[in-house]
Parts: C-alpha cells; sequence; structure tokens
C-alpha cells in the first residue's frame, strides 16, 4: 500500500470516524486494527467488533487492490501527534508499514488483510428511509439516556427503532423508567421494527453531525445500516421481543402541573448534592400552588426546594431517583414541561407542551 504526500487530516478524519468501536482487550489481535484497503481512486477505512462495522471512505488516490490492517489506535496517536500541516508518506511491505512525515518515520506492525473479520451486508431488506442528520441525532437523544447498561434482559441493552406511516419511533427503557419519541417523516410505509444495541446507538449519536446532511437508514432482517456523509455503519440488532411499551404509558392521570423546565433543573441539580449517593432519592410533595422538593442522605442532611405551582387539587407525596428527572430534563430542550401524577405508587408522565411526540414514564420508588 502506499500514498504519497497526502494531508494529515485526509487520512486522520476517516480513522477517528471509526476506531470508537475499535476495542482495546480483544481475544482476536486482529480486531485492534483497521483495515486500510484502496479502491477506486479512494481509500476505505473499516473497523469492526463483530457485533459493528464502520468504514469511512477519504479521497486520497492510490494503487488500485492494495489492503492492508494496522493498529488502530497507535496509527491514530501518531498522527495526531503531528503538526496540523503536515504531510505524510505512507509504505507497506511485508509486515511493516512506515509513515513518514518531514524528518519523522515510524514503523507499525501489520497483519494481514485477507485476515480481517467483515460484517456483510444482508439481502433481505424491509424499509429504507432518509431523512436530515440533525433530526434523527435529535430523535436518538430524547431516548437513550434511558437505555439499560447491563440487564441481564438483554433487549433493554439497546433502543427499538420503529418506521410506519409517516412517522419513525425510538423507545427505550430499563425497568424503572422510559422514553418514547416521535418524528414525522415524509412517506407511508409498512410497520418495521429492529432493536439497536446500545453501541450502536451511542457511536451513531457521535457520528451524527448536526446539520441537514442526509442519512439513509436500512432496516434489514437482522441488521440495521446507516449511511451518512462518507460514513457507512453496520449494526446487527439485538434479538428478542421489546416490552409493549403503550401498556407503560399512564392515562387519565388527574393531577397535572406545568413547570419551566430550566428552573425545576436547577432546584433539582442543589437538592442532588444531598440526596443519598448509594439510593439517589427524591421527594416531591405537591400541595395547593406549590411544589416541594425533598432530599436527604444518610448524615442526615436535608435540601429542600420549593417552587410556585398552579395546582389546587389533592396533595401528594412520592419518591422518584433523582438521576431519572435530571436525565430528562437534562435531555428535553423545551421551557416548559407537564408532569401527570396518579397516586404516590403510580408512575409519573412527562410530556412537552403542545407536543404529542414525546413521552417519559418514571416509576416511583420508596422513600
Amino acid at each position: 500500500m502506499q500514498l504519497k504526500q497526502i494531508p494529515r487530516n485526509a487520512l486522520l478524519t476517516p480513522l477517528s470516524a471509526v476506531s470508537g468501536i475499535v476495542e482495546r482487550r480483544h481475544t482476536l489481535p486482529i480486531l485492534a486494527n483497521v483495515l486500510l484497503e484502496q479502491r477506486n481512486d479512494r481509500l476505505h477505512v473499516t473497523a469492526t467488533d463483530l457485533e459493528m462495522q464502520i468504514t469511512a471512505v477519504a479521497e486520497v488516490g492510490g494503487k488500485e487492490g492494495q489492503a492492508t490492517t494496522v493498529g488502530a489506535r497507535k496509527l491514530q496517536d501518531l498522527l495526531r501527534a503531528l503538526p496540523d500541516n503536515a504531510e505524510i508518506t505512507v509504505d507497506t511491505s511485508g509486515s511493516k508499514m512506515t509513515v513518514r512525515a518531514g524528518r519523522s518515520r515510524f514503523n507499525l506492525q501489520t497483519l494481514a488483510a485477507s485476515d480481517y473479520p467483515r460484517i456483510n451486508v444482508g439481502q433481505e431488506q424491509l424499509q429504507t428511509i432518509a431523512l436530515p442528520q440533525r433530526d434523527f441525532r435529535g430523535l436518538l437523544k430524547l431516548a437513550e439516556f434511558a437505555m439499560a447498561q447491563q440487564d441481564i434482559r438483554y433487549y433493554l441493552n439497546g433502543m427499538l427503532l420503529v418506521v410506519e406511516g409517516g412517522s419513525l419511533q425510538v423507545v427505550a427503557t430499563d425497568g424503572h423508567r422510559l422514553s418514547w419519541a416521535s418524528l414525522a417523516i415524509e412517506g407511508n410505509y409498512a410497520r418495521a421494527e429492529v432493536i439497536l444495541p446500545r453501541k450502536t446507538v451511542l457511536e451513531l449519536s457521535k457520528l451524527l453531525a448536526d446539520t441537514e446532511d442526509p442519512i439513509t437508514i436500512d432496516i434489514l432482517a437482522n441488521q440495521a445500516r446507516f449511511r451518512f456523509g462518507n460514513v457507512e455503519l453496520v449494526s446487527k440488532v439485538v434479538d428478542g421481543k421489546f416490552p409493549d411499551y403503550n401498556r407503560v404509558i399512564p392515562a387519565g392521570h388527574g393531577k397535572k402541573i406545568e413547570l419551566d423546565r430550566a428552573e425545576l433543573l436547577a432546584a433539582l441539580q442543589r437538592a442532588a448534592i444531598l440526596s443519598n449517593e448509594k439510593f439517589r432519592g427524591v421527594r416531591l410533595v405537591l400541595a395547593d400552588n406549590q411544589l416541594k422538593i425533598l432530599c436527604t442522605n444518610s448524615e442526615q442532611e436535608e435540601a429542600e426546594e420549593e417552587l410556585a405551582v398552579a395546582y389546587s387539587g389533592e396533595a401528594l407525596d412520592i419518591g422518584f431517583n433523582i438521576n431519572y428527572l435530571l436525565d430528562v430534563l437534562s435531555n428535553v430542550t423545551s421551557d416548559k414541561v407537564y408532569f401527570a401524577f396518579g397516586d404516590a405508587n403510580s408512575s409519573a408522565l412527562v410530556t412537552l407542551p403542545e407536543r404529542d411526540d414525546y413521552k417519559y414514564v418514571v416509576m416511583p420508588m420508596r422513600i
């Protein structure tokens, strides 16, 4: 493989796009490497963890059909350490790659490209949709924080993606709270759904740009493919049945209040400083025209915040994990939020004014 006098960033940019999924510890040493392939006058840079594969393309020319694999982190760290305006030359011979920049020279170990594992894209395509990257990134942000992390119910360690009619929906839950968001899209689609693994969702959030540039989403039989800019991400999907989220979303809660999101967020952040570090409990005490926020900890320290609300119904004293409230208030962007309560043992529903495309359900906890 040969690359002559190319700008440092021409290689660093695609390498940075793919190397986020490279695991540091692997039973297969080649998975610590990236695959570099020269095809059609372009350099294809690929990384995989066997569950997900990301390929980014660089317009750097070079000889057709040459390929090798090299340590992702080392190459990335070397390129980052070079000056921004550096020009590099890459040569591969035998099991070594030589990278030159000015008077610097580095020899890196390579492994054969033929041994690199690839995820082949399935043939059975269920749906294909296209939308602006900004819209899809915003949709993921509204639900990703509610994904479980290491639940034995493996299907909760990810996000449900549903396309149906003219809407794209995402749902995430860890069994204690649930976040549902919907986005209107052009077209009328037959229903298709997949559960995206947690790592795939987080990687997409990181790579997507806050622009109108398009992303194409292909929902396949047991994969999902995302194409945007010069990047293609192919992911296996979680095999399992996602819970019926419609049954979880409460309807008909009578105790409703409207709150200023920033004011409530700030009050909860202050109260959280004195919450119990293990249980993270907060009490919300609702009475005529006021909402009290109360936190205590094992050292008998207390925090009390009081907010004025327009409410004149039955009093309520209910407990929650304060992190679950902070998460939703940090990720939605509206100025106001609605809270709807049943009784002290019922889950609460958080919605946004004049919008029916977002619902967040949080279970109460005993304090």
